[in-house]
């Protein structure tokens, strides 16, 4: 039984490591192994069109339009390529013009692009959930799935040939571009020794903008595009620490597949027969040959074994299983050291050195000492912290490095106390480094049981940085870094203080909030470190100006934050704020420069201005932004009038983005008229808002609020094309007729005017030449040459600008200068007044001549009666509209009175 000890023992073994699955490990660190000795190159049929970083920079934050997939789409078939793989998901809607875009582009290509499904754990987690792409995207293209296994390792080694979704069976992305179709084939191990740096990839960015050595080099080449970069998060562990992206991965298992490599393990039959030839061998060898002889055949079968393996997975797509053969080899040559070494004296020195090394290579201070607390060991750890060589402190008391009491003999710390604690327990105290110098240290004290009696060990940790951090960390939470005052989250909390004492004391509390008017200017002229010294010398003024008496923080960017009880004050807010306003009178010195700063102040005042934090800094904050929008460098106290105003005007917005939504929006259209003969010209759309429950409600309270909110460009183009609409449905019915459109501010600033209106007379059929664009100075008051160059390409189209509201800006005559333009619209309250204030008749008389000599049209608005229709007429005005001819009415209304009857009906 003796003799067959050794083979039982490794039988034993190789059972348990069998059971347990310890060999798979082993197994795959090998054949991870044999990949790094191996070495092949990707054939570069496939090329990698790659989402990286640069394509980011250059293209834009992620995700992108799907209309950028379509001309890439269409940049491949210009390149001639064999397939395109898309390696990115469909699965959702997008904007419905780019999802447009993407299935013409797919339908074009003919069948020739790939998308790919993937299965996903459902909320539940029990349940899979397939992501395909839209039904819109399917109809024109090959699904392919691109779902990995990873491994319990956490890296990615097998690659399945598809899977069924929903009963059918999809192939997966490598065996698409492989074009091996293998519904009953089982995955394969991808060959890993096909290096992935030798994968060809382009820039996507390259490809998109047609670069010429980008596109030759794909040609007649199959291609997959997929993210590259490291923020898109499609990242994946492979063997020997090599990390890669999801579409060189997908392109790595067809190399694999294409290549003849798709790997496959050996049989457990040949695993078998080589454990068997080796017991055999070790079974006719034990007695016979030395321990020596033995060890050296052992080594000999492993290399031997190995290099078999090494062959094997080079000439064929076979992986040979030798974990369990290593793992026998390893138990004999145990056995045998077992028979030859004194295993207890063995065990002793192992551990003795063992703990020589941790010791010593610990970065931590350690130090053991004997029963009398007298040092026995210190590691380099402890030299490093303290300053002291271990031949300095070896037999020296331990408490030579705790830190003692000033005046007292004793160490205001004692290791006897620390011991006595549990083992592991974390204490802090004060040590003292070899210079003297005094620091904070954590240790954790442990005792134990040795042959030469109770001993006890320390690990120390100097925590000095780590105190300062987080001290460090304490203040920029609390202070502003810049200014170092208190910053928001301070102030909060410390008026949460005030005004909880000052419920119990029935006292009032004021927060005002200081911003600087212009301050943006500063930044952009003179750069932010400029900007960054200004807001330190306004700081450091406000902090000298209040002298103490109350608590200056700041909020954000260029805000202030002055916060103090009203008993404090020893006057009213009103004066504190002229106070403060006048402090800035005077020119801050900000580094070298002079600088001139004015600022607006909004105040509220605990408890009528708000009874939390939350709301006295949010109110004082609403009046500040009434103090710059009403009187800049003024100040302004809060009063519930500006929220409820606030408030409706917040209402309006919503309820004017669902009138949107429910068309509740009609234009009217206002006749204007040749005064000489009452001949009808043209018209004026004009919006209307026929709202559910209120009827028709006044532009004048709901046009102010269309034209500073996010909705105006919506409403503003649907204006101009409904209102085109209908002068092409008049023109279509032999009505030509000029028709009057008013420009909305956001339609400069959002885009191309020019293309827009372009485009809708395209798409409507209007005439250019019918159409009369009208803006006003406040349009010209935000990008004046911007406003110029888009008008200039709007004559160009034969569309007519006019002028509207003139003489009633600042600069009209100037940009009567500057500006392309075909007629004025002098203003209502030149014409209401026209009969009866003879310097109302003066100003149209002078804008009348000036529109002439000009070349411009000229149209008065605002004509109530035949008298005032006379008297422009005679000042040489031909063009005129309002409700002497006809009030704004509907469409339908409108074609009744002045299409249908002949034009000489039309009297006023």
């Amino acid at each position: 039984m003796k003799q067959y000890r050794p083979h039982i023992f490794a039988m034993i073994a190789l059972a348990i490591v069998l059971s347990c699955g310890w060999h798979g490990a082993l197994r795959h660190d090998l054949a991870d192994l044999r990949f790094a000795w191996q070495s092949r190159e990707a054939s570069g049929d496939i090329v990698v069109v790659a989402i990286d970083a640069p394509s980011i920079d250059k293209i834009g934050v992620w995700p992108w339009s799907r209309r950028l997939y379509a001309e890439l789409i269409q940049q491949l078939q210009g390149a001639d390529v064999q397939d395109i793989v898309l390696d990115v998901d469909f699965s959702t809607p997008s904007d419905a013009a780019s999802d447009r875009s993407f299935a013409q582009a797919l339908e074009k290509a003919g069948g020739s692009v790939v998308l790919p499904s993937f299965q996903q754990p459902g909320a539940d987690r029990t349940t899979m959930h397939v992501n395909r792409p839209l039904p819109q995207f399917t109809d024109h293209s090959w699904p392919a799935l691109v779902n990995v296994e990873v491994g319990p390792d956490g890296l990615v080694r097998r690659y399945p040939f598809g899977d069924k979704l929903d009963g059918k069976f999809v192939p997966s992305m490598a065996a698409v571009l492989a074009g091996q179709y293998a519904e009953k084939r089982a995955p394969f191990l991808i060959d890993y020794s096909i290096r992935s740096t030798s994968v060809p990839r382009v820039s996507f960015a390259d490809v998109l903008h047609g670069d010429p050595a980008t596109l030759q080099k794909l040609k007649g080449k199959k291609v997959i595009v997929g993210g590259t970069a490291l923020e898109l998060g499609d990242r994946f562990s492979v063997p020997n620490g090599v990390i890669v992206s999801g579409p060189v991965l997908q392109t790595l298992a067809a190399e694999s597949l294409l290549q003849n490599r798709a790997l496959q393990w050996t049989s457990n039959v040949v695993t078998m027969a080589v454990l068997g030839l080796l017991g055999l061998v070790m079974l006719l060898s034990w007695r016979r040959v030395s321990a020596g002889r033995r060890a050296a055949m052992l080594l000999g079968m492993a290399v031997g074994i190995e290099g078999v393996a090494f062959l094997l997975q080079a000439a064929f797509p076979l992986m040979l299983d030798t974990s369990l053969f290593h793992i026998a080899i390893i138990v004999y040559v145990a056995t045998i050291a077992l028979d030859e070494i004194d295993v207890r004296d063995l065990l002793g020195r192992i551990a003795e050195n063992r703990f020589q090394r941790v010791a010593m290579s610990l970065g931590d201070g350690l130090i053991c000492t004997d029963s009398n607390y007298l040092i026995t060991v210190w590691n380099p750890g402890a030299t490093a912290i303290f300053g002291y060589a271990p031949e300095q402190m070896i037999g020296r008391p331990f408490d030579t490095i705790c830190a003692r009491d000033e005046g007292l003999a004793a160490a205001s710390f004692a290791v006897r106390s620390a011991t006595d604690l549990a083992a592991g327990t974390v204490i802090e105290f004060d040590g003292r480094r070899r210079n003297g110098e005094i620091f904070p240290v954590e240790a954790s004290f442990s005792g134990w049981q040795g042959t030469d009696g109770f001993q006890f060990g320390a690990i120390l940790r100097d925590i000095s940085v780590r105190k300062r951090e987080a001290e460090r960390i304490r203040y920029l939470a609390e202070y502003d870094s810049l200014t170092g005052l208190i910053n928001r989250n301070t102030l909060h909390a410390q008026l949460t203080t005030m005004i909880s004492k000052a419920e119990t004391d029935g006292g009032e509390i004021a927060l005002l909030v200081v911003g600087l008017d212009g301050f943006q200017q500063i930044n952009n002229l003179l750069s932010h470190a400029s900007g960054d010294l200004v807001l330190r010398a306004v700081s450091e003024r406000l902090a000298a100006e209040m002298a103490g008496t109350g608590t200056v923080a700041r909020l954000s960017g260029d805000e202030f934050a002055i916060a103090l009880s009203i008993d404090d004050l020893g006057d009213d807010i009103s004066a504190l704020a002229m106070r403060i306003g006048a402090a800035f009178d005077a020119p801050l010195l900000a580094g070298t420069r002079q600088h001139r700063v004015r600022v607006s102040i909004g105040a509220a005042v605990f408890p009528a201005g708000g009874r939390t934090a939350d709301e006295l800094l949010s109110n004082a904050h609403l009046a500040l932004s009434r103090a710059k929008a009403t009187k800049r460098g003024g100040y302004l106290l809060f009063e519930d009038s500006i929220r409820r105003e606030l408030e409706t005007r917040l209402t309006l917005e919503a309820e004017l983005a669902l009138a949107a939504e429910r068309n509740e929006f009609e234009l009217f259209y206002q006749p204007q008229l040749h005064l000489g003969d009452n001949r009808l010209i043209g018209a004026e759309a004009l919006i209307r808002w026929r709202h559910p429950v209120r009827g028709l409600v006044s532009p004048a309270e709901f046009m102010p609020v269309v034209n500073t909110s996010p909705i105006s460009e919506r409403i503003a183009d649907w204006v101009l094309e409904t209102a085109c609409a209908q002068g092409a449905a008049w023109e279509r019915a032999g009505q030509k007729l000029r028709m009057g459109v008013n420009l909305s501010p956001s339609q400069l600033q959002s885009g191309d005017l020019a293309a827009s209106v372009a485009d809708v007379l395209a798409n409507t059929g209007f005439s250019p030449t019918s159409l009369e664009l009208e803006f006003t100075e406040d349009i010209l008051l935000l990008d004046e040459q911007g406003a110029l160059n888009t008008f200039q390409k709007i004559q160009a189209l034969g569309v007519r600008i006019v002028f509207d509201d003139f003489g009633t800006g600042y600069a009209s005559l100037s940009y009567l200068k500057k500006f392309p333009l075909d007629g004025l619209k002098i203003d209502r309250s030149f014409v209401f007044g026209l009969l009866g204030n003879p310097d109302d008749a003066a100003i149209v008389s002078s804008t009348i001549g000036l529109s002439k000599q000009l070349g411009l049209s000229v149209i008065a608005e605002g004509i109530e009666n035949r008298a005032t229709a006379d008297f422009l007429v005679s000042m040489g005005c031909e063009e005129g509209q309002g409700y002497c001819f006809g009030k704004p009415m509907p469409a339908a209304d409108f074609e009744r009175q002045f299409l249908a009857a002949p034009a000489e009906a039309i009297v006023a």
